[in-house]
């Protein structure tokens, strides 16, 4: 069986078999813009110049991202990471990155869920109860959303209710959340700092697995950031500095903070992943 070697983010991997590069393709990790190598060849080419290989976005249905579809999940499979050894200013410069070009739908979708959020929070005599029972649902249509984007699918507006969709799980996530970071807040504000921090994967792991309870994605995200709240603080102190900053803007900025913070968590996320691609000396 012929095999391929490609180039994924700048990185070789391979050699693998047709079937496998099919799978990366249906699951999103390859793209048909990636470039391939077999023998034989005298240079790399992209995927999209071989017909044997087929798009997975052709049979999916709008607001699911490619690959996603037949696993039952929201996103596209994981492109893997470095198991978070990637320093935090690379990780947001990644982040930008991603956005070049295309900030025009991550600002439009962030600006109408804030509409949204506000519009809820300010309905009288259950504003505050709204607010409780529907920021679990709005919190994961901002990581269905930026998952989305960064792994190379097609986030649309309507990732924004797609935690109705599971809504008991995004429900009781959010709710223990808040208990516990509350508990924890009872001793000291520090250790009430680190709780948030140790359960901030929570929603990314419930969008990669929609079938988990809401507390084994608590206590999975509590395991995946060990060793690593330092340096989601720090990458939350530049946003909070940014932030300050964007008052002075008359809080225009505020347009491009928020899709920057918010692709900048995804992708901080997606390097907490261990790699997915075996590799070979070519």
């Amino acid at each position: 069986m012929e095999q391929w070697l490609c180039a994924i983010n700048g990185k070789q991997y391979g050699p693998v078999d047709e079937p496998t590069l099919q799978a990366w393709i249906d699951e999103g990790r390859l793209k048909l813009t990636d470039l391939i190598w077999q023998e034989g060849m005298e240079e790399w080419q992209p995927v999209s110049n071989f017909p044997q290989f087929k798009s997975a976005s052709a049979n999916v249905s709008p607001g699911i991202a490619p690959g996603a579809q037949e696993a039952g999940k929201f996103v596209p499979a994981p492109t893997g990471g470095t198991n978070g050894t990637t320093p935090v200013l690379e990780i947001t410069a990644a982040a930008h990155e991603s956005l070049k070009g295309r900030w025009g739908l991550p600002i439009g979708y962030c600006f109408l869920l804030a509409l949204i959020s506000n519009a809820v929070a300010n309905v009288p005599y259950i504003g505050i109860l709204g607010t409780l029972f529907l920021t679990g649902v709005f919190t994961f249509g901002y990581v269905v959303f930026f998952l989305t984007f960064i792994r190379g699918g097609k986030p649309s507006l309507e990732n924004m209710f797609a935690g109705f969709k599971i809504y008991g799980t995004t429900l009781a996530a959010y709710l223990l959340m808040v208990l516990f970071v509350f508990l924890w807040m009872l001793l000291l504000i520090i250790p009430g700092i680190i709780a948030s921090l140790a359960y901030s994967q929570t929603f990314f792991i419930i969008a990669d697995n929609p079938n988990i309870p809401g507390g084994e994605a608590i206590a999975r995200s509590k395991e995946m950031m060990r060793g690593h709240k330092w340096r989601l603080f720090c990458m939350q102190l530049w946003f909070s500095l940014l932030a300050f900053l964007c008052i002075f803007t008359l809080f225009i900025g505020f347009l491009w903070l928020i899709p920057y913070a918010n692709a900048s968590l995804a992708k901080f996320y997606e390097d907490l992943q261990p790699p997915l691609y075996q590799t070979e000396a070519a």
